[in-house]
């Protein structure tokens, strides 16, 4: 039977709809809710305004959708799938099993066409934003008169839950300052969460809120009302000062026994709701999983388009490459990941005779760097001059000035995250955040989502310890070092001196995942470059500082500011005839990418007597320090008081050192 108009429009985003849910029959778990009720300003979005090439899904001049609500991803995989991405139907009746291209949430690099990892609520509004801003920057930094060769829009579908959650609040707020007017985000405003009805919790007016962040906000009654989703998305694209939030107004399990029940958010629909759902939209008789010929002839013509999209937008480029070569060159050059040659040449050795904390190396080092790379970018949490992230003569970004390099972002640390993994996962910049490691609380989630997607996200955390004084146990960090070591594709770098701080910033820009750098407010002396290895040691994660003439009895391995309290106290161990050997270990996960060789070249695995020291808690140093080893760490809060005293009180000291190296000695050694 052949389809017209408007027929052919609901053939099409039924056909949406029932491949969701029978993936989420068949896998027996997932949401089926959400993509029931928003298959139409889903189909709306992606056949009438996204610019997308699915033979091309990094074309760097794409549209970008995130699906914030990552709950409802079968809505996400039945669009990539109709529109020609390379996510076979296989893959679709593979999904949520293992090592299928269609897990449950979002992945980013999993399937073709998923831009970022979303699941946890909120996080997509946030990485949205940075995409937004990314994009803006570019623009500034690159477009010409009649030459837009950086110019789209990031487009997202949110939900209840992430419009509750702060970190979309945090987001949504910067962006409202900020006029990221090429920002479109589509609330699927269905009025129902896990718990039950809205009314329950949220009872706020969205709308408002958005229209007091600075938002242009629409309106749409009915989210099935197509023409009115189109208007809408018209409208949002003329205006080029305001993000946008469409408010549609849908029903979560449209079309099924279960709509508007909490119970169809997140699980299947069950054999008879499911039959009764596929009837009431005209797919009883057919096949599990059936995709009308007529619905995939319409989702494929996004193959065309893309690629007419891609060609007009080389063409122009090749215009622009003719006219403005160099620049040409140098954002093909940031959107392919690539670094200048020398980009670090300016780094110099710092003069021992100098203690710096460092923060302020890392200060130093970051506005050396940017002079050579220009799409360093970032900033700070309301920090910057403690964090001391602010690029010299960078310019600040706002609304009237998208080309400034040094960010704002705000108290708002979690928002901060989000939109620093954005923009990594835009492409063209290298993005960082900081703030004090005690806050990095604030933003753990962010700091996961990026270890999830290995996204290229710098994080600058300092005041690094009770070390940071009289502002007492609420700022002092304990177990934060420790909790972000346990984050799987998260490195970490703790340099003991402005050297090795100088060495981490090298990782932290070659490396291309998340990289957190741990640093001191407190000034810490600076090894001598000639005669410590504290250049290229740190990029294999710990290596011998300082060893013994022969062979050791005693590895004292340190971190951070403790390894100058290490030496001090190898030096006083010698007086009493113990050979000591002196271990830096500024990273674990360096570490242990290292081969066995090498990592027992540092820690020989015979020599028993080992203590470790770090100013936070002691779990998991016995991973290095071995059985017999010890500890000597913080396994409580800290206290108001001057930093020095502090950490006398609590036992970092070169003369504890001593005294718990002396006793473990005669416990480990006949």
């Amino acid at each position: 039977m052949s389809h017209s108009g408007r027929d052919l429009d609901n053939l099409c985003i039924n056909t949406i709809r029932i491949l969701a849910a029978d993936a989420v029959e068949k896998a027996k778990s997932g949401h089926p809710g959400m993509p029931l009720g928003a298959a139409p300003m889903a189909y709306v979005l992606w056949t009438r305004f996204m610019r997308y090439n699915p033979a091309k899904p990094k074309w760097p001049n794409r549209d970008r959708f995130v699906l914030s609500a990552g709950h409802g991803s079968m809505l996400l995989y039945a669009l990539l799938h109709l529109a020609g991405f390379d996510l076979s139907l296989d893959e679709i009746k593979n999904f949520r099993q293992w090592e299928s291209k269609t897990p449950g949430h979002p992945e980013y690099w999993c399937a073709p066409g998923v831009e970022v990892t979303t699941g946890p609520l909120g996080q997509g509004v946030g990485m949205g934003v940075g995409m937004a801003l990314a994009e803006r920057h570019l623009a500034a930094r690159f477009n010409r008169p009649g030459l837009p060769i950086v110019d789209h829009y990031t487009y997202a579908i949110v939900s209840d839950g992430d419009l509750m959650e702060g970190v979309g609040s945090e987001a949504a707020s910067l962006a409202g300052h900020l006029k990221l007017g090429k920002l479109i985000y589509l609330y699927d405003d269905n009025h129902i969460s896990i718990e039950g009805s809205t009314n329950l919790t949220f009872t706020e007016d969205v709308c408002r809120r958005f229209e007091a962040y600075g938002w242009h906000v629409q309106r749409v009654k009915d989210g099935n009302d197509l023409d009115a989703i189109g208007k809408a998305i018209e409208k949002a694209q003329k205006n080029t000062e305001q993000p946008s939030l469409i408010a549609v107004r849908t029903h979560i399990g449209f079309g099924s026994p279960k709509q508007d029940n909490a119970s169809v958010h997140g699980e299947p629909l069950g054999e008879e709701a499911l039959r009764a759902t596929r009837k009431h939209f005209g797919w009883g008789d057919k096949p599990m999983f059936y995709v009308p010929e007529e619905a995939r002839a319409v989702f494929r013509q996004a193959v065309e388009r893309g690629r007419k999209w891609e060609s007009e937008c080389r063409a122009r480029f090749e215009e622009y490459r003719r006219a403005y070569p160099d620049d040409a060159r140098q954002l093909e050059g940031w959107l392919a990941g690539q670094l200048p040659s020398g980009w670090d040449a300016d780094i110099a050795a710092f003069p021992a005779d100098k203690p710096m904390a460092t923060r302020a190396a890392s200060g130093k080092i970051l506005n050396t760097i940017a002079k050579r790379l220009p799409n360093l970018i970032g900033g700070s949490a309301d920090l910057g001059p403690s964090t001391k992230t602010l690029i010299n003569d960078g310019g600040d970004f706002e609304a009237d000035n998208p080309s400034g390099r040094n960010l704002h972002f705000g108290v708002r640390e979690h928002a901060m995250g989000a939109m620093v993994n954005g923009m990594a996962l835009h492409g063209g910049l290298i993005p960082y955040g900081s703030t004090f490691l005690v806050f990095s609380d604030y933003m753990r989630p962010s700091i996961r989502i990026a270890a999830l997607e290995k996204a290229h996200s710098i994080f600058v955390f300092t005041h690094d310890s009770i070390g940071l004084g009289e502002d007492g146990p609420t700022h002092q960090p304990i177990e934060q070092l420790m909790s972000l070591r346990a984050m799987p594709n998260l490195t970490v770098i703790r340099p003991a001196d402005a050297n090795e701080t100088a060495a981490a910033w090298r990782l932290a820009i070659e490396r291309k995942g998340p990289v957190a750098l741990v640093l001191t407010r407190q000034k810490l002396p600076t090894l001598d470059a000639k005669h410590f290895p504290v250049a290229d040691g740190p990029s294999k994660g710990a290596y011998v500082l300082s060893d013994s003439q022969g062979e050791p009895n005693l590895i004292l391995i340190a971190s951070g500011s403790e390894v100058h309290l290490a030496l001090e106290a190898r030096a006083k161990l010698v007086q009493q005839g113990i050979r000591v050997r002196v271990v830096s270990m500024p990273s674990w996960e360096l570490f242990e990418e290292q081969s066995k060789d090498y990592r027992d070249s540092v820690l020989s695995p015979h020599i028993t007597a080992r203590l470790a020291v770090e100013a936070g808690v002691t779990l998991g140093w016995h991973r290095w320090v071995g059985e017999k080893g010890d500890v000597v760490g913080i396994d409580r809060f800290g206290a108001s008081a001057p930093g020095p005293v502090a950490m006398e009180k609590y036992g970092i000291s070169a003369d504890n050192i001593v005294r718990r190296a002396t006793a473990l000695i005669k416990r480990v050694l006949p």
